[in-house]
């Protein structure tokens, strides 16, 4: 299970910003997945544009940016879906106001 991070009232330097920016208005949903091996990793589905023709690939977000977020409040992690290899958290910015999301685990469906 993944352990609460300290609180801390840090500014946001602006790569924090930007982090905290592209959680807030992406249009596809930013997850941390934390391996069996302890490795964390922030990031999003970046669907393929026909526009650019880029994209359809999977975009990391920095870590340590995102810890420092979730560290200070700005994010938080919803209900975690484990499976043997990884367990996966929804990220989303919070909603100051707004009671912290809480749930219990889910399993991950396998074929």
């Amino acid at each position: 299970m993944l352990q609460s991070l300290p609180r801390s009232p840090a500014a946001l330097g602006p790569g924090g910003a930007e982090v905290l920016r592209l959680i807030t208005v992406q249009r596809v949903p930013v997850c941390l997945t934390v391996h069996a091996n302890g490795r964390r990793r922030y990031g999003y589905w970046q669907p393929l544009s026909s526009e650019t023709g880029r994209g359809g690939c999977y975009v990391a977000l920095p870590t340590d940016e995102c810890d420092v977020l979730h560290a200070a409040g700005r994010i938080e992690l919803g209900d975690p879906v484990m499976d043997p290899a990884k367990t996966t958290y929804p990220v989303r910015p919070v909603v100051r106001g707004a009671p912290s999301a809480t749930g219990t685990p889910r399993q991950a469906l396998t074929a």
